[in-house]
Parts: structure tokens; C-alpha cells; sequence
């Protein structure tokens, strides 16, 4: 993704001190694992950076329609999604010497950059990626693709429904117990 870059002006001098920052980026795709996302209308972003003494802690929305495949019937398949920024850019790295609290050896952050701007791209995409979903379906009761003869079972059903049944039935193998007669 390009670079989102918001400048740091007066606006933001004193801790405490909130500033709005909204827009568009026209990004038109992204990749999660092995799956492809269309952004057919690009990411808009509503965000308040604020000054929090030390740095700048950017919150807020990022929203996309989203475009893909489904991961059942491999049709297409789209969804709204609104996702939380949440990040934090220090004004100074920290140095060596300063001890972290418990618990903060992981913490991310990124940094102002000499030229008193932030670069947002990066937690745009983040938002985006965390809120994509881990399946994605063309909707929530799609059927899929038949194992046997891979018809769409959406649009027609082929009649392997008993056959695929019948083989896990035989497959299972508490199967046996089915037949079993239990006297009261």
C-alpha cells in the first residue's frame, strides 16, 4: 500500500491534543494467506490522531467493501468490513537503558518520522487483515461443491447426498452401534 501520511503540526503540540484525520486510499486488492480481496471502491478511514505525551496514538475506523472467493463453492463472494486502528508512533525511540513494565518486551510501536509525520499505511492494512474474515462465504448457508461430481450443490442438487452418506456412515466407526438393541 502507498503511503498514508498525516503531518504533525502545532495542531498537535501539547499532550492531550486531538486532531481528526480522514480519507480515502484507492488500494484495489490485498492478500491474506492464500486468498486474493478485491477493494472495488478503495478503504476509507475516520481516525483521530492524539498527542499522548510521549507520541501520537492514531484510533478509529477503517471500512472497504470486499470482494473474493468463496472458500465452499469457489464462487464470488463479498462482505462490509469496519475495522479498529489502533497505533501508537513514539516521538523517540527507547533507549536501551530504559526498563519496559511487565509485559511490554513485545510491544509495537512505530516511529514519527524526522520530517514530524506519521505514516498510516501500515496500520490501515493491519485493521484491514485482523477483521478479514478466516472463511469467507458467498453466504452464511452455501452449500458447496458436491465431492463426487463437483456440481455447485447452490444452484442444483446432483443426487450424491445418500451415496456421500452411505460413505460416512461406513466410514464412522461407532456405525456398528446403530444396530445395537439396549433392553430397558
Amino acid at each position: 500500500m502507498r503511503d498514508v501520511k498525516a503531518i504533525l503540526d502545532d495542531r498537535l503540540a501539547d499532550a492531550g491534543d486531538t486532531l481528526p484525520f480522514a480519507g480515502h486510499v484507492d488500494e484495489r486488492s490485498y492478500v491474506l494467506g492464500e486468498h486474493e480481496f478485491a477493494l472495488p471502491d478503495g478503504l476509507d478511514f475516520d481516525l483521530a490522531l492524539t498527542n499522548a505525551g510521549e507520541g501520537i496514538l492514531a484510533t478509529g475506523i477503517v471500512r472497504a467493501h470486499v470482494t473474493g472467493t468463496c472458500d465452499r463453492c469457489l464462487g464470488p463472494a463479498e462482505f462490509d468490513l469496519a475495522a479498529e486502528v489502533d497505533e501508537y508512533f513514539l516521538f523517540e525511540a527507547p533507549s536501551q537503558t530504559q526498563s519496559l513494565g511487565e509485559g511490554e518486551d513485545d510491544v509495537d510501536f512505530s516511529l514519527v518520522g524526522d520530517d514530524h509525520t506519521i505514516d498510516l499505511a501500515d496500520a490501515l492494512v493491519s485493521a484491514v487483515l485482523a477483521e478479514t474474515p478466516f472463511v469467507v462465504l458467498c453466504r452464511e448457508d452455501c452449500k458447496g461443491l458436491c465431492p463426487v461430481c463437483g456440481e455447485d450443490l447452490n444452484e442444483r442438487d446432483c443426487g450424491h447426498a445418500a451415496q456421500i452418506m452411505e460413505a460416512r456412515l461406513a466410514s464412522n466407526p461407532f456405525a456398528a452401534l446403530r444396530d445395537l438393541e439396549l433392553d430397558e
